[in-house]
């Protein structure tokens, strides 16, 4: 069991008998003497990936979920489905495009350092990164001197996802992106 004011971000747990993955904690102090601490959650079906929101006091406590992470490497993707590795049995799987929805921009051909997660020696879904390092295919060429302004443009990334960066970055480049937002957070040199 873990009380409320335990949780941590991507910490899985069981909400409402089925295991979730915590994505964000908002703490929300007492006003009033004796007042509890909240704290709200919001997370993620492991199975059927739909949100959740709830509010816990500090000394409520849910169920750990049991589940393994195990390394993978995604391989390609067909019409259908994505297709990974298992790094430690070298077993391949594959997992319909509409299960991977959030994690799709940021997927790469051959790409390492994914986790799947596993519940019950079943897949029911995969983690990637935190930040990921991609190549811009298309933009504006960067004008000089702009370097210094805050201003940003539209990029295509070689995923086909579009973000924003600073003007002054040419195709060409490799960019890391944090996969939790979808921002771009400096040039990989």
């Amino acid at each position: 069991m873990v009380s409320a004011k335990d949780f941590k971000r991507r910490m899985v747990v069981e909400i409402d008998g089925t295991a979730h993955m915590i994505e964000h904690i908002q703490v929300q102090s007492p006003s009033a003497r004796g007042a509890a601490t909240l704290y709200k959650v919001k997370a993620r079906n492991l199975k059927t990936r739909n949100r959740v929101e709830k509010a816990y006091k500090g000394t409520d406590t849910v169920p750990e979920a049991s589940f393994e992470r195990r390394p993978i490497q995604f391989l390609y993707r067909d019409d259908e489905a994505y297709h990974f590795m298992d790094a430690e049995d070298f077993n391949q799987f594959s997992l319909p495009a509409d299960d991977l929805e959030d994690q799709i921009p940021y997927m790469s051909e051959n790409m390492e350092g994914i986790e799947s997660l596993l519940v019950n020696d079943e897949i029911i879904g995969i983690e990637l990164p935190d930040t990921v390092n991609l190549e811009i295919t298309d933009t504006a060429p960067g004008a000089r001197g702009n370097s210094a302004t805050g201003r940003t443009k539209p990029a295509t990334l070689s995923t086909g996802h579009v973000i924003q960066v600073p003007e002054h970055l040419d195709p060409n480049i490799v960019v890391k992106v944090d996969t939790r937002t979808g921002e771009y957070l400096g040039r990989v040199n």
